[in-house]
């Protein structure tokens, strides 16, 4: 039982998604702290945090090694570093509220629908848009975390930019998911 336990539950691609969910708190707390020496460090340790979804979802399909709990962490953790991410940049760095409301409001909405989809029997795996739309994220965020100017560039525009960006594909991707939900229980 205890090697089954090894095998199925800690695996490599399981340990590397609780690896970005202990991540999280550090992240905010850096995040909360206003020093600018910090930006920088926090804005790379949130990409890397951010890139090991990939890391876990490669590692997963290519060894086989998807689990149950893989499932559920993997997307629990990708919601926890970008959505309490944005949270905290709200006093932090002046993101507007509203556009992080209705990123977190999408979220919670596709999680539900995609809980009420799992409970009928159907699976809505995750499109294309929502995958763009996590990448524009993840960039927005790290730009929004280290602000400063590079290269006459301010990051906290360009962060700001790509946020839009991010919002309008998780609104269409969000509208996408609930078509597909709706044609698999009608047909």
């Amino acid at each position: 039982m205890d090697k089954l336990y090894r095998e199925r539950i800690m695996t490599l691609p399981n340990g590397v998604t609780v690896l970005r969910i202990l991540a999280v708190p550090i992240i905010l707390a850096m995040i909360s702290y206003s020093g600018k020496d910090y930006r920088l460090l926090t804005g790379i340790l949130f990409l890397l945090a951010a890139s090991t979804d990939m890391i876990d979802g490669y590692l997963a399909r290519r060894y086989g090694l998807s689990t149950t709990l893989g499932k559920f962490l993997d997307p629990l953790a990708d919601k926890l570093l970008v959505v309490t991410s944005m949270i905290a940049l709200i006093p932090a760095r002046d993101v507007p509220v509203e556009m992080v409301i209705v990123i977190v409001g999408r979220e919670i909405a596709v999680t539900g629908l995609r809980g009420i989809a799992v409970s009928q029997g159907l699976v809505i795996s995750a499109s294309a848009l929502g995958k763009y739309k996590t990448c524009f994220e993840a960039a927005a965020v790290t730009g929004l975390i280290i602000e400063g100017e590079v290269f006459g560039i301010r990051l906290h525009s360009v962060g700001l930019a790509l946020l839009w960006v991010a919002l309008i594909l998780a609104v269409v991707s969000g509208i996408d998911y609930f078509k597909r939900f709706l044609k698999s229980i009608i047909v």
